[in-house]
């Protein structure tokens, strides 16, 4: 089994600035699109938003690349091309997988920019849009999905099972360490040197059970075969984010 933290969402780079907790409850502001969208930041409630965290460069009437797209039955719809798809192929990730949606985020008006889990998904099956009946992606393309309007690349694909995000904004979830900087994490006492892709450097692995985690980069996988603490800790992860 693996477990991949993956990072979505609005940054300094991709929107200008944090996405924001709002009464509470972290609220993931999807990236800008360019074509290969339907999805306006005002269809999803998030104009404002937007606007205030891009400091006005985006708004109600821009584009987004909806993506992970949370179905009210429940489902996750997530799409990854390219590089970051070519990783998680490498690392074999696949059915019965979990992704933890993390991103950059603060309280709407002060409080310190942080990384959190904002989102799960376990992998169900996985759609190669290149390969699947055109019924499929047409079923897809439906939920105005980006990577089914259009693909993206040779090996785009939509992972697609059961999935949601947080109530709340829990301390249970935050990743950054109390005082920042946002790329200096609290890892759980199970993630060791070598169990985290893309952090095999040494000096990412730090006393006091800290990690620095890379600035660039979507997909991080942990592979954690059949090992049990890492699932009682996936497990009271989820509880949290389905609570």
């Amino acid at each position: 089994m693996r477990i991949i933290f993956s990072r979505k969402g609005f940054d300094s780079a991709a929107g200008g600035g944090p996405s924001p907790i709002v009464d509470g409850r972290p609220l993931s502001l999807p990236i800008p699109a360019g074509t290969a969208s339907r999805t306006t930041y005002g269809e999803l409630g998030l104009g404002e938003h937007a606007s205030l965290s891009s400091r006005g460069k985006l708004g109600a009437g821009d584009l987004c690349h909806h993506d992970p797209m949370f179905l009210a039955d429940g489902t996750c719809l997530f799409g990854q091309v390219g590089a970051a798809q070519t990783h998680l192929a490498n690392q074999g990730v696949g059915e019965g997988d979990v992704f933890l949606f993390f991103g950059l985020f603060r309280e709407e008006d002060s409080g310190e920019p942080h990384h959190r889990i904002f989102g799960w998904m376990e992998v169900e099956r996985m759609v190669h849009l290149a390969e699947c009946a055109e019924q499929e992606r047409t079923a897809l393309a439906a939920h105005a999905h980006p990577h089914a309007l259009e693909m993206h690349g040779s090996n785009d694909c939509i992972y697609v099972g059961p999935g949601g995000t947080a109530p709340r904004a829990s301390a249970a979830l935050r990743l950054t360490v109390s005082g920042g900087p946002p790329s200096l994490w609290e890892r759980p006492d199970w993630l060791k040197k070598g169990g985290l892709s893309y952090h095999d450097r040494a000096d990412r692995w730090l006393r006091g059970g800290r990690l620095r985690s890379v600035a660039r980069g979507q997909e991080f996988v942990a592979d954690i075969g059949r090992r049990q603490g890492p699932k009682r800790w996936l497990d009271r992860i989820l509880a949290e984010l389905r609570d």
